[in-house]
């Protein structure tokens, strides 16, 4: 069974034909069932008629027919749900349809749930929002893939009352291509063969694809006089995108007549035989959807033997299953592939694909959740207008703009340059060239080469400050250094902040000193990252700067570099560590949250001083994709977007879960992770300690052989990679159980979320921790 859907402004059809598995995002699929939607590139194009042809020929093919209308405007006689499932008498029994949402106003959907109110006497008619919306969608889909057997195909037809287009809104206001993208269904676009229709089929063409949708087809009529067809099957082609035209039906008459027209015109375009374009079609869509699983099921075995991954243990990855496929990513969650969950019996489908919650938020880069349109547009927008440009001597709007914002937001008061990079480690590579400099030059010292070569810097053990060589050397040694990694330096056990057993605890280190000459401090300002979510005292760090900057124990200050690839902008909490330390630092590194996880960016931000220095002699350091005009505008859309975050109601309802009690609910340390989960979870016997700040969470488990090489939270916390059925829907895009994808870091695991994550889903990623962790009380490596 597979299915074909269409989505206009107010309907979606399900069509069953063709012996293909069904994929979709977070909605039970089989290998039975095959879904696609239908978009529409403008009002009164055909869709009902294609979609009613459409419908027939699945069901002349004796395959079933499900047909979901989610929302329905206009008198319910005039509903096109049971007209599009008419068919043959033999084929009726095939068909069926349903619909969700029913407004009796002719108008778009956004408008009658308004005007719904407004005919109940005053009484708000409450809107449903986009999830509820999306997930009415997906379980209908679910509850038709556990009943259906055999064969299937799904299709949608059009608004009844012209409201389509791929923008139209839906109940909620949100266009159609943005309520839906969640469900990341494969496309069929409904193309316009009338005067201008060339224009209105191209730009919905793009809208589509610039939201990463797959479109499998176009399909529209063949109109003689003004011949679109020709000229979209030859530019489709070129895209490699299939065109199907059909003939146009017949001039409606209002007589009995026009009944015996309609259903001669159906017999012509979908005869018997089954031998028409409209069965090209579907033998088309039915290649595709093979296509599509041939592809995701071969990728592991390919992956395997052409990709090496960083920060994997290979010898560990031991068969295909160990290899995970996302086919798509939506908001907080990928859709991971999944061959063996659809290997069951027509009667009891399994779901080809899984949601999955990104639980590292990619690795610490994502701002506002995955595949986010407005960013989508962003890059586009800056690719369309510049593709790359020259930037040394020269500028561009996207940068110059990202370069103001970031000296009136984390640079506020102390920064004057901004210098751009490509990614944290060689953003910290710049930052470690201006503070050598600058300390040479200031410290008025004559020195050798070779005493030059040997200055160090200051910092915090386990830090780690990116891949580059230089950026290693600022670290002491350790797993992710390399053979030529010579650390220069003098790295301090700083003290650090847990709960432990439900309170909270400050360890402190022993006392050290050094004896190397030192020429920066370099400090990831409140958490060490990589070397294991650690913590740190941030009046420890803030002494440290002090310190560094005292003229009786340093004739030349030393300068004092923040690298907040990690933490910056929001991760923690605030727009840049400086407020929280009460003291600015001469250099700050921003990175990955900078561009919202789309791509990778990087810069640092300097003091007047330092950038004095730069004018004197060039800061020989740059790649040829400075200021990279994609990634300058996506970093300012996503400033945007994450500015308009600051106030919304899911941030300061978390602050004030976490303000103490009387206290204001502008407290500065704050988390969305709850307060009640994180005391509890400390007290735990295998838990060593807990701590969480912002959009992190860490949980280090007790081990004797703890460290970066252990293997305690990885073999703990492997089931949360499997969906959990509580028959209950769930946080994930169309509410169908989600697996967690998690890293850890030898004994510490550590999850993230977005700037946006709605607290649903973290709550219910607390409570699947606590149910798989609770219960433990030793933890056996031997199952890693």
């Amino acid at each position: 069974m597979y299915i074909l859907m269409e989505f206009s402004t107010k309907t979606i059809r399900f069509i069953a034909a063709g012996p293909q598995r069904v994929i979709y995002f977070a909605i039970t699929t089989s290998k039975h069932l095959r879904i696609h939607q239908v978009f529409a590139a403008n009002t009164d194009v055909g869709k009902t008629i294609i979609t009613t042809a459409l419908v027939r020929a699945s069901a002349l093919n004796n395959n079933r027919v499900f047909y979901l209308k989610p929302v329905s405007t206009g008198a319910p006689q005039d509903a096109d749900d049971e007209y599009t499932c008419q068919t043959p008498c033999g084929a009726a029994k095939l068909t069926s349809s349903g619909c969700s949402f029913c407004y009796g106003d002719p108008v778009g959907p956004h408008l009658a749930v308004k005007m719904a109110s407004e005919t109940q006497g005053g009484l708000k008619v409450a809107v449903p929002s986009d999830e509820t919306f999306v997930g009415s969608v997906a379980q209908h889909i679910r509850m038709r893939a556990s009943v259906a057997s055999g064969l299937g195909h799904i299709c949608g037809t059009s608004c009844l009352m012209n409201l389509s287009g791929v923008h139209s809104p839906t109940l909620s206001g949100t266009t159609q291509l943005d309520t839906y993208r969640p469900l990341f269904l494969p496309t069929i676009l409904i193309g316009d063969s009338r005067l201008g229709g060339i224009s209105s089929t191209i730009s919905s063409f793009e809208s589509l694809l610039l939201r990463g949708y797959i479109i499998d087809a176009i399909i529209l009529f063949r109109d003689e006089y003004y011949k679109n067809y020709e000229y979209l099957t030859q530019y489709f082609a070129e895209r490699e995108t299939h065109v199907t035209a059909l003939d146009p039906p017949p001039p409606r008459l209002d007589s009995a007549e026009n009944v015996v027209n309609t259903e001669k015109y159906y017999s012509d375009l979908v005869p018997d035989t089954l031998k028409s374009d409209v069965f090209t079609a579907l033998e088309h869509l039915d290649g595709c959807h093979a296509r599509r699983i041939e592809e995701l099921d071969s990728m592991p075995r390919r992956t395997l033997d052409a990709i090496g991954w960083p920060f994997v243990q290979h010898g560990l990855v031991k068969t295909e299953k160990d290899v995970s496929v996302i086919d798509s990513a939506w908001s907080d969650f990928f859709s991971i592939y999944d061959a063996s969950s659809g290997q069951t019996s027509p009667l009891q489908p399994g779901s080809l694909l899984q949601p999955q919650l990104d639980g590292s938020a990619s690795w610490w880069t994502q701002a506002v959740g995955h595949a986010h349109p407005t960013l989508a547009l962003a890059a586009a927008n800056a690719a369309g207008r510049y593709g790359h440009v020259m930037f040394p001597q020269a500028t561009h709007l996207p940068a110059l703009k990202l370069a103001e914002r970031l000296l009136q937001g984390p640079g506020k008061g102390w920064a004057s340059r901004v210098f751009f990079s490509d990614n944290g480690s060689t953003g910290m590579e710049v930052a470690l060239k201006m503070a050598l400099r600058s300390f040479i030059i200031s410290s008025g010292l004559e020195l050798s080469s070779a005493e030059k070569k040997a200055l160090g810097i200051v910092g915090l053990r386990r830090s780690y400050h990116g891949d580059t060589i230089g950026a290693m050397d600022a670290c002491e040694e350790g797993v992710y250094t390399c053979e030529w990694h010579e650390a220069k330096g003098y790295w301090f056990e700083p003290p650090t902040v847990a709960i432990r057993q439900g309170r909270v605890t400050v360890s402190l280190p022993p006392a050290l000193s050094s004896h190397r000459r030192l020429a920066a401090l370099v400090l990831e300002p409140i958490v060490i990252g990589a070397g294991g979510m650690i913590f740190v005292d941030p009046l420890f760090q803030r002494i440290m700067v002090d310190v560094v900057r005292d003229l009786t124990l340093f004739p030349t200050p030393l300068p004092v570099i923040f690298d907040e690839v990690f933490v910056g902008l929001y991760r923690l909490g605030f727009e840049s560590a400086g407020p929280l330390l009460g003291v600015n630092p001469d250099i700050s590194v921003n990175a990955e949250i900078l561009t919202g996880g789309v791509t990778f960016r990087s810069n640092a931000s300097v003091r007047p001083y330092l950038f004095g220095i730069q004018e004197r002699d060039a800061l020989l350091h740059g790649h040829s994709y400075t200021a990279h005009t994609i990634r300058c505008q996506v970093a300012n859309a996503t400033l945007d977007l994450v500015g308009r975050l600051v106030e919304s109601d899911l941030w300061v309802g978390a602050r004030r879960k976490w303000a103490p009690e009387g206290a204001s609910a502008t407290t500065r340390v704050w988390s969305f992770w709850d307060p009640e989960f994180i005391t509890s979870i400390s007290c735990l016997d295998i838990v060593d300690e807990a701590m969480a700040l912002r959009t992190v969470l860490a949980i280090k488990f007790k081990d004797d052989d703890a460290g970066y090489a252990s293997h305690s939270a990885q073999t703990l916390l492997q089931s949360l990679r499997l969906p959990l059925d509580n028959e209950s829907t769930s946080a994930a895009p169309g509410g169908a159980p989600f697996g967690v994808h998690h890293r850890t870091l030898g004994n510490v695991a550590y999850f993230m979320s977005s700037l946006n994550t709605p607290r649903a889903t973290i709550e219910a990623l607390e409570d699947r921790l606590w149910r798989l962790v609770s219960g433990v009380r030793h933890i056996d490596i031997t199952l890693s």
